[in-house]
């Protein structure tokens, strides 16, 4: 027995050794949150080929990154307070979006669902500890609010943008009250493009695969609106994890 706890102690060790690049986002993380900061620390985390793009087609799951590379987003997600992803990867994935593959407390799911297409089998309604909160606009309908709630989830209705999707201002804002500090963003391409073109990526961890496959990019769209200067990682670093190549840094513009 002694010796399976020795091995085991020596496991987490390495582990931690191994994601020590992550030092300077944790940092900033422990940072923020003294500091009282107005609005949540938002970190964006993805993977994608080489080409850049996160899945073959539309719609359909698709995974990329290699163990030591998901073991990485499992620790970043131990490290945020609420873990936030748009609604097609809830009808795409079926996501759990838990922390399983480290130690560390699970984050509060978050989903941006503005028509409330939430779906009633989804396996976050059966979270081990933290029931979702769903971010909508008033194109949600009452009846569909009142059944998502009488599942156990949490509904916040928020104003919309141009495009008719939540309003990621007032959703960070509506998350401030809540007292969260930190949320990461896994995406989708959507959720991905709208945190960059409204400027409210702190920091980015990208996990570069060695594959090209084609198919849906997770930038399809400039994600630099008009005459703006585009974003840039402006202290970037790089990692090698496995096969796979972990691209982060603080985010700015050039």
């Amino acid at each position: 027995m002694g010796s399976t706890r020795t091995n085991l102690r020596l496991l987490e060790t390495n582990v931690a050794d191994e994601m020590s690049f992550l030092r300077p986002l944790f940092d900033r993380l422990g940072a923020h949150a003294r500091l009282g900061a107005r609005r949540p620390f938002v970190t964006l985390s993805y993977a994608q080929s080489v080409d850049g793009s996160i899945a073959t087609q539309p719609s359909r799951p698709f995974a990329l990154s290699c163990d030591r590379s998901f073991d990485m987003t499992h620790l970043l997600r131990s490290r945020h307070d609420a873990l936030l992803v748009g609604i097609d990867t809830v009808l795409t994935d079926d996501p759990q979006l838990t922390v399983r593959r480290c130690e560390g407390s699970n984050p509060l799911p978050l989903i941006l669902d503005s028509r409330l297409r939430f779906p009633l089998h989804a396996r976050l309604l059966s979270h081990p500890d933290k029931q979702p909160l769903v971010l909508t606009t008033a194109a949600a309908g009452a009846r569909d609010i009142a059944r998502l709630e009488a599942r156990g989830a949490s509904v916040r209705v928020l104003p919309a943008d141009p495009l008719g999707r939540v309003d990621l201002i007032a959703a960070l804002q509506c998350l401030a009250e809540l007292g969260i500090d930190s949320v990461m963003v896994e995406g989708g391409a959507t959720v991905i493009n709208g945190f960059l073109r409204s400027r409210l990526v702190d920091y980015c961890v990208i996990t570069v695969v060695p594959r090209l496959i084609g198919g849906v990019k997770a930038l399809a769209t400039p994600c630099s609106p008009g005459d703006t200067p585009p974003l840039s990682i402006v202290d970037c670093r790089y990692q090698q994890l496995g096969g796979d190549l972990i691209v982060h840094g603080t985010i700015g513009q050039a």
